[in-house]
């Protein structure tokens, strides 16, 4: 009976010392409070991450193939330069113009940059708001030149997320051509230069740029974008200035005819 008693007694004693070990102080219990909500937070910053960087580019490239596919459906002319294109150079004189666009969201252009890949061609939609920018490609600022039109055409994108429309816009060399392509014709602007500046320089979008007391007698392109590559402290200001044009029914340039016929059969 003493032998059982004891053997009682030690299981008992057991029993309380787990109980005591297990029984936590309070500091001890919001330290693993604190520790587990740092892990559901790494974990939501994570996703938050891989959301921002990879599925909005998804997510905005599916919609912007299906604005230019739109667009291209009220395309009418042909998808391959004329065939005497490379033995002269027709005079198309004056460019003809767009009426300025006061609707926002609506898509009236694509653009195309040889020396962002054969393949780049984005859609140009009115406004440059969030739901514009996230979505459908390039911006373009309502108060600013139409394609053609003598003053500044001036257009905004982002640089690595949602769509990553601009993100190569730092490796613009001077002389590179830049294609922007409406329901009337192709307009063909040369990369001069660019310029860093800080949020606040609206004069980068003026008529003449950076001058906004002047009036202009060019026509220029001015791109626009955040810098660096991955914030926000800057922009990034890409300018241009348009050399010649062709209309739709001349076909395309030669060096984007087989994006642009990528899109028309994109559009079918």
């Amino acid at each position: 009976m003493a032998t059982t008693s004891r053997a009682t007694h030690t299981r008992r004693g057991s029993r309380a010392a787990g109980e005591r070990r297990r029984r936590r102080s309070p500091g001890q219990l919001v330290i693993q409070v604190i520790g587990e909500l740092l892990i559901t937070l790494g974990l939501l910053l994570v996703l938050y991450v891989v959301w921002e960087l990879w599925w909005t580019n998804i997510d905005a490239n599916n919609k912007q193939e299906q604005a230019v596919g739109n667009l291209f459906s009220e395309f009418d002319g042909p998808v391959a330069p004329a065939p005497d294109a490379a033995a002269s150079v027709p005079d198309y004189g004056d460019p003809v113009v767009l009426p300025a666009i006061e609707e926002e969201g609506r898509t009236f252009a694509v653009v195309y940059i040889p020396r962002f890949g054969d393949t780049y061609s984005r859609p140009v939609t009115s406004g440059v708001g969030t739901a514009v920018l996230d979505s459908l490609g390039l911006g373009h600022y309502p108060s600013t030149a139409m394609p053609g039109e003598i003053g500044n055409f001036a257009v905004a994108g982002h640089r690595q997320t949602h769509g990553q429309v601009l993100d190569a816009i730092h490796t613009l060399v001077p002389g590179d051509e830049i294609y922007v392509q409406t329901k009337d014709g192709y307009y063909t602007y040369v990369y001069r230069n660019n310029q860093i500046v800080l949020p606040d320089r609206v004069d980068v979008i003026a008529p003449v740029p950076t001058q906004p007391a002047a009036i202009p007698t060019e026509r220029f392109l001015t791109l626009t974008s955040c810098n660096p590559r991955f914030g926000a402290e800057e922009r990034i200001i890409a300018y241009a200035v348009m050399d010649d044009w062709q209309p739709l029914s001349a076909g395309p340039p030669a060096e984007i005819a087989a994006q642009v016929a990528q899109n028309a059969e994109g559009a079918k």
